[in-house]
């Protein structure tokens, strides 16, 4: 190791598909940017099931592993924590890690309700620790040319937006009732779960929603048990013992942004379902602006829609391939038209919170981020029981697009 390398302790807490990606992540970090002399070190990973927690250590990379998540916290050589735990246990486990002054890198939704989520902020600000949330769809590099048109003013004044998350990972009726659909468990359903994620883009690139009306409907009111502590919600259980879905399946939303905003003044529909049929992980925004608009699909998410202007007979969309000009793409790919995967945005993302760490620009997905998503999730919610339109204060702390 050479004498401008520092050297980062890396916990994990749950080692599930998530703690897999984000251990990889880490490890990528020095082949993916060496410029950054940052090396994680994984030090010890946590999971409550011992078949797991040896698995970190023998797959993985762990130098050791534990069943109890407060061993990583108490470890003296952890200095980052990943927290890729079940909803249910986000806040109990960000709070944990502010008080043992570890910084964090959790995974969404962090509270089960924007008062779990603003609960894990004020421990987080009171200890003085970093801290980044999973919002990975923000590291498209595609994502990033499009935030940088709206900015640069390329679309003129933004108009309205569309913003429309469908996915199929629920669609299937006899699919198990996993905690995802148990209020006390999950919280809200796909308003925590896709509506977040969206929320969260609209944030980063077009700036802050200032108010919010909604409704929302669950399509499967019932689903097959299935025990705790097994399987997953992809499971299908055929004759099983129905319970109750307890949240909803699909939400849809009118938005308006706030006033200091780069999209100021541009209304929007924003939607979100995990029961759709046919759609796998259709994630797709649509900007419209007065001189262009832009269009993006996760299911694509190399490739940009653009239509700039009015005038001419080659008027319309053009589709342009991220390439090494958009975001980290040349960190990961030589040329236009050789893709990025959705495990390289995880690795831009541990890549900007680790800089966020060492001290560099506070570029990373925050906290504040995270409780101003929560709010407009919880006042779509609200919205969807009376009917009105609710406003939404600022959040201070944010990386939205503001003017």
């Amino acid at each position: 190791m050479t004498a401008h390398t520092t050297e980062v302790g890396v916990g994990l807490i749950s080692v599930g598909w998530m703690g897999k990606v984000h251990s990889r992540a880490y490890q990528a970090i020095p082949v993916v940017y060496p410029e950054l002399g940052i090396t994680p070190r994984l030090v010890i990973a946590a999971d409550t099931e011992p078949s797991r927690a040896e698995y970190a250590k023998d797959v993985l990379g762990f130098a050791e592993s534990t069943l109890d998540y407060h061993e990583v916290l108490a470890h003296p050589d952890v200095d980052v924590v990943s927290i890729c735990a079940p909803n249910f246990l986000h806040a109990e486990i960000g709070i944990a890690a502010a008080k043992a002054g570890k910084a964090f890198w959790i995974e969404k939704p962090v509270g089960r309700g924007v008062d779990e989520t603003r609960s894990v902020e004020a421990a987080a600000d009171e200890a003085g620790v970093v801290s980044t949330i999973g919002f990975n769809y923000r590291h498209a590099p595609a994502i990033e040319k499009a935030k940088a048109l709206i900015a640069d003013g390329s679309l003129g004044r933004i108009t309205n937006i569309r913003g429309v998350f469908f996915a199929d990972y629920s669609s299937e009726p006899n699919g198990a009732l996993s905690w995802r659909f148990t209020r006390a468990l999950a919280g809200s359903g796909v308003l925590g779960d896709l509506m977040g994620h969206l929320v969260d883009l609209m944030h980063y690139i077009a700036g802050p929603i200032d108010a919010v009306t909604a409704l929302t409907s669950t399509i499967h009111t019932e689903r097959p048990i299935q025990q705790m502590g097994t399987g997953t919600h992809f499971d299908v259980i055929e004759g099983g013992e129905l319970g109750p879905v307890e949240n909803e399946d699909y939400a849809g939303m009118l938005v308006r942004f706030r006033g200091d905003a780069v999209a100021a003044g541009a209304v929007g529909t924003l939607e979100a379902s995990r029961v759709a049929v046919g759609p796998r992980a259709s994630y797709n925004i649509e900007i419209y602006g007065t001189e262009g608009s832009l269009m993006w699909d996760f299911e694509r998410m190399n490739e940009l829609h653009v239509a700039i202007g009015r005038k001419g007979d080659l008027i319309g969309y053009t589709r342009v391939m991220s390439g090494p000009s958009f975001g980290d793409f040349a960190h990961f790919q030589p040329g236009a038209g050789t893709g990025m995967g959705f495990d390289d945005l995880k690795v831009v993302e541990a890549r900007k919170f680790l800089e966020s760490y060492t001290g560099a620009k506070h570029v990373n997905s925050n906290i504040h981020d995270a409780v101003a998503a929560a709010a407009v999730v919880d006042a779509a919610e609200r919205s969807a029981e009376s009917g009105a339109w609710v406003s939404l204060p600022p959040v201070s702390g944010v990386t939205a697009a503001v003017r």
